[in-house]
């Protein structure tokens, strides 16, 4: 093939296939033509001995969480140098306008959509975050962004200096720039009073519910955010566990473990089928009972749902079933 003709296939290839080259920065994905889901799952092989797990997610974007429920099988403190690890970096995008910051608590990830200048790839940035604990619960809605602050101070809640008197610690009424304060060296205030988008201190943290209510991000994430997200940037904190994506036709879950202690049941799975069969533009049939087992068993990852086994011609479809079980159900 001559050079000409090398540059011409080269020129050829997708916005998507563009998106996969070395500059663009992990985490970083070009919104897909068609359907909703962006990146990819994969694995590393671990080639210093002294690397966690934790340390493996950082480098590759995903947070605590994530990086566990894809490798159960994979010590966190000495994954061991040779052992291969899944790098769970596939995800559905929420159902949500994909407009500024996206922050969906059930998963324990930001999605930040920038503006975009003529000729540029319209895209969408997503990182890991930790969120409230029980307890703490990061507050859901719509609101903005309303200032930015760089080397903040901390000022320790009330309630956390009272709680800490009865340790007979208390903290300190501020805390000053510097390496002990916990909301790092960026931070961005929102519309909702004492919430932020902040950095942290102690970014093993990141991917867990570990804060009192604030969302953090690794540094080097918030620092990113930090200098690109414009004052008056909508934020829409949502709850959504369940996610539901087509890419070519195919019908993919993504589930997650609701925050409260409790599972998804019948009619979280009868609002997902609803959900799936809107989006089934091709009328494509999928197993409903492989449906409830990714619900009962959560783990995070995208799955394709696979068309349904073949019935006896005497045997009841299996959504009829479902829908059977529920009308029981309430009774």
């Amino acid at each position: 093939m001559t050079l000409g003709g090398l540059l011409a296939g080269t020129l050829a290839f997708s916005g998507a296939a563009l998106a996969e080259e070395p500059d663009w920065p992990r985490g970083h994905h070009p919104l897909p033509e068609e359907g909703n889901v962006i990146g990819e799952a994969y694995t590393v092989t671990v080639e210093d001995h002294e690397d966690t797990l934790i340390d493996i997610a950082r480098r590759h974007n995903v947070g605590y969480e994530e990086i566990v429920r894809a490798n159960p099988e994979v010590s966190i403190w000495i994954p061991g140098e040779g052992t291969e690890v899944t790098i769970p970096g596939r995800f559905i995008l929420p159902d949500a306008e994909p407009t500024g910051i996206v922050i969906n608590i059930a998963e324990l990830r930001l999605y930040y959509y920038p503006e975009v200048g003529e000729g540029e790839t319209p895209r969408v940035e997503t990182y890991p975050i930790g969120i409230g604990r029980e307890g703490y619960d990061t507050p859901l809605g719509i609101t903005k962004t309303t200032m930015r602050l760089e080397n903040p101070a901390w000022y320790p809640p009330r309630s956390m200096r009272e709680e800490a008197a009865e340790r007979g610690d208390p903290p300190p009424e501020v805390v000053p720039p510097g390496p002990d304060n916990p909301l790092g060296e960026h931070a961005i205030l929102l519309d909702i009073p004492g919430y932020l988008i902040h950095g942290t201190n102690d970014p093993d943290g990141i991917g867990m519910r570990a804060s009192r209510g604030c969302i953090r991000m690794f540094p080097e994430d918030v620092e990113s955010v930090f200098h690109n997200v414009p004052v008056g940037t909508q934020v829409n904190i949502i709850d959504q566990p369940i996610k539901v994506g087509w890419q070519d036709g195919q019908p993919l879950v993504q589930v997650y473990q609701p925050l409260e202690e409790q599972e998804h049941g019948m009619s979280a799975l009868i609002e997902t089928i609803a959900r799936l069969n809107e989006g089934n533009a091709n009328g494509q049939a999928f197993d409903y009972e492989q449906l409830r087992r990714l619900l009962d068993e959560p783990s995070g990852q995208v799955v394709a749902l696979e068309a349904p086994p073949e019935a006896e011609p005497d045997e009841a479809p299996a959504l009829n079933g479902i829908f059977e079980e529920l009308a029981l159900r309430e009774q």
